[in-house]
C-alpha cells in the first residue's frame, strides 16, 4: 500500500508545471530540432502564460479556451505589440498541442484561440542599387572592410538568416558547383546557389583570412573577427546599421532586410514562389507569401497586361 501511494505521488509530480515545461523543452529540442535561440524564445513566451495562470490560480492542465482568451487580452492590455502577441499565442498553441500529443490532456483548448489581425505593414526592402551603395560605403583600407563586403553580398545573394551566416563553415561552401549548404531552423539542411559576385567577394576575403591567426576550434568558420573567432549576430547587426548610415540610406535596416531583399528580387524577377520557399528554408508556403513583397503598382500592371479579361481581342 505504501509503495502504491508512492507511485501515485511520483505520477503527480510528473505533472507539475516545472516538469511539464522540462518535457516540452526536450520535445522542442529533440523532436522539433529547434536551435538554442529558438528554444529560449519559445520558453520565454510560454513563461508569460505560466506566470499569468499562477496569478489567477489556474492549473495549466485545467485551462479552458476562456482562460486563454483572457490571457490574450492581458497581452494587449500591457501594451505588447500585435505582432509579438501573434508570436506568443502561436507558441501557446504549440504547447497545448504538445500536452495533447503526450497525453497530459485529452483536448486542446487553444484550437479556437484567435490571434490579433495584423495590418499590411511590409518590412523595408533594398534594391540591388542600394545594396551596391552599402558595399560602396565600406572602407576597404580597414582590416574588416573586405570581410564586411563579403558578408553583405552573401546575405543578399543567398538570402541567409543572420544565424545561418555566422555559423557558415568553409566545409559548407561548394565554390566549383556554385552553391552553399545551409543548416537552417529545425536543423534542416538546404542547398542555396551562390552568385559569381558573392564568390568574388569571398575570394578577396579569403586572401585576408589566410593571414590571420585563428583560434583553435574556429578554423572552419567562414567569417571571423580580428581575434580569430567567429562572429556573433549582434556584430553583424551593428556593422550593417553603421554601413547604412555611411551610405546615406535612410531606411531602417538590419541583416533581415537583406534576406527580404533577396526574396523580393527573386519574386520581381519572375521566380516561382515554391522555389523562393525552398531558397529561404520556409516550412510553410504561407510564410513565404507574407515574407515576399510586390510593389502594388507592379502588381496592377501585371494584371492589366496579362489577365485574359484585360487582353484586347484580335479579330481575324
Amino acid at each position: 500500500m505504501r509503495l502504491q501511494r508512492y507511485e501515485i505521488k511520483m505520477e503527480k509530480d510528473k505533472k507539475t508545471p516545472t516538469n511539464i515545461i522540462r518535457s516540452y523543452q526536450r520535445y522542442l529540442k529533440l523532436q522539433r530540432g529547434y536551435s538554442p535561440n529558438t528554444l529560449d524564445a519559445y520558453i520565454r513566451d510560454l513563461l508569460k502564460l505560466i506566470n499569468y495562470l499562477d496569478a489567477v490560480d489556474k492549473d495549466v492542465l485545467d485551462v479552458e479556451l476562456s482562460d486563454l482568451q483572457h490571457f490574450a487580452a492581458s497581452l494587449h492590455d500591457i501594451g505588447i505589440h500585435a505582432r509579438s502577441q501573434c508570436r506568443i499565442l502561436s507558441g501557446v498553441r504549440s504547447f497545448f498541442r504538445f500536452l495533447e500529443l503526450e497525453g497530459y490532456r485529452d483536448d486542446d483548448p487553444s484550437e479556437l484561440l484567435e490571434s490579433p489581425v495584423l495590418g499590411e505593414h511590409l518590412p523595408e526592402v533594398l534594391s540591388a542599387e542600394e545594396v551596391d551603395m552599402l558595399e560602396g560605403a565600406i572602407d576597404l583600407s580597414k582590416w574588416e572592410g573586405q570581410r564586411n563586403r563579403a558578408i553583405i553580398e552573401v546575405l543578399f545573394s543567398c538570402g541567409l538568416r543572420v544565424s545561418e551566416l555566422v555559423n557558415l563553415k568553409l566545409s559548407d561552401l561548394f565554390i566549383q558547383e556554385q552553391y552553399v549548404r545551409i543548416l537552417g531552423k529545425g536543423s534542416k539542411e538546404r542547398l542555396v546557389p551562390i552568385s559569381p559576385r558573392a564568390i568574388k567577394e569571398l575570394d578577396y576575403w579569403f586572401m585576408d583570412r589566410r593571414e590571420m591567426k585563428i583560434k583553435p576550434g574556429e578554423e572552419d568558420f567562414v567569417f571571423l573577427n580580428r581575434r580569430g573567432a567567429h562572429l556573433t549576430r549582434v556584430m553583424i547587426l551593428i556593422m550593417i546599421k553603421e554601413t547604412a548610415v555611411a551610405a546615406g540610406i535612410q531606411k531602417t535596416i538590419s541583416p533581415h532586410t537583406l534576406r527580404h531583399s533577396f526574396a523580393t528580387a527573386l519574386l520581381e524577377g519572375g521566380a516561382d514562389l515554391r522555389a523562393i520557399q525552398a531558397m529561404l528554408g520556409h516550412e510553410s508556403i504561407g510564410t513565404t507569401e507574407i515574407y515576399t513583397h510586390i510593389d502594388m503598382s507592379t502588381l496592377r500592371e501585371q494584371i492589366l497586361n496579362h489577365h485574359p479579361r484585360n487582353l484586347k481581342r484580335v479579330d481575324g
